[in-house]
């Protein structure tokens, strides 16, 4: 069985069809999900959708790329009272994007230090985000000892170096369709060095689908090509691979619930 440690059922392109996508994703062996939040104004909304089915767990953040008033930034304390809720197994997610964003490079950087101590504080891993600025990420994961925490750096398309630089803090590291990409050849590679009890596999759904579907609407059920590639370029049969990630996912994320079926 497979986990999508990554994705957005909430979002209207998934939530539109609930019952169809969650039929779709058990058909392809997709036994668990992790639907991450971006906000908290939809936060109430996503809690519900996901506390509708005991195969879903849920995160609690702000994405780097949204833009808010000061007064509506979240404080440490508003993350850490919402993680407590049972269905929440994540902080995040959050980090760093100076690819496309409104949202000022420091807003982030502080947005990010706070959820960082508010992981720490509920000791629960992040989910962290990080586009166009990968030194800048792993520096505020170092000065503010995101190490205590642990985490993932999810839909990863960084080179080798700062792979090995989250490896360094802890860290696992998620491979999303990106990796079936023909242009991918670099992802690939890294996704080669990752050692495998550090290795965890992702939608984003809706966006990002693998190859055959690229350009489509993803849905978690895609996951399995996304193993498929990395199951592959490891030399393992989809079992196999699928076994040892799904190990991953739940050590990492602890407070998921597995299924029977599990």
């Amino acid at each position: 069985m497979l986990v999508d440690s990554h994705c957005h059922i909430d979002f209207p392109e998934l939530a539109g069809d609930f019952p169809g996508m969650l039929s779709r994703a058990q058909a392809a062996g997709v036994s668990h999900l992790l639907c991450v939040s971006v906000n908290l104004a939809d936060f109430p909304a996503m809690l519900e959708l996901t506390e509708r089915s005991g195969r879903i767990s849920a995160s609690v953040g702000v994405h780097p790329n949204t833009s808010l008033g000061k007064a509506d930034e979240p404080s440490v304390d508003i993350l850490e009272t919402l993680a407590q809720i049972p269905t929440v197994v994540a902080i995040g997610e959050t980090g760093l994007d100076y690819f496309r964003t409104d949202c000022n490079p420091d807003i982030q950087r502080t947005r990010f230090a706070r959820h960082i101590e508010a992981a720490r504080r509920v000791g629960k891993p992040l989910i962290i985000h990080s586009r166009s600025a990968a030194l800048d990420t792993i520096n505020v994961m170092r000065s503010e000892d995101a190490r205590s925490a642990g985490g993932v750096m999810h839909c990863f398309s960084e080179e080798w170096d700062t792979a090995r630089a989250a490896l360094d803090e802890g860290f696992y590291i998620s491979f999303s369709g990106i990796v079936t990409f023909k242009s991918a050849r670099t992802l690939r590679q890294v996704a080669k060095k990752v050692p495998l009890d550090r290795m965890l596999v992702e939608t984003d759904a809706p966006y990002l689908a693998p190859v055959p579907y690229r350009g489509k609407t993803n849905e978690p059920a895609f996951v399995r090509h996304t193993a498929e590639c990395l199951a592959e370029l490891r030399e393992m049969d989809l079992e196999a691979f699928s076994e040892v990630t799904t190990e991953n996912f739940f050590r990492l994320f602890a407070g998921a619930r597995r299924s029977e079926s599990q």
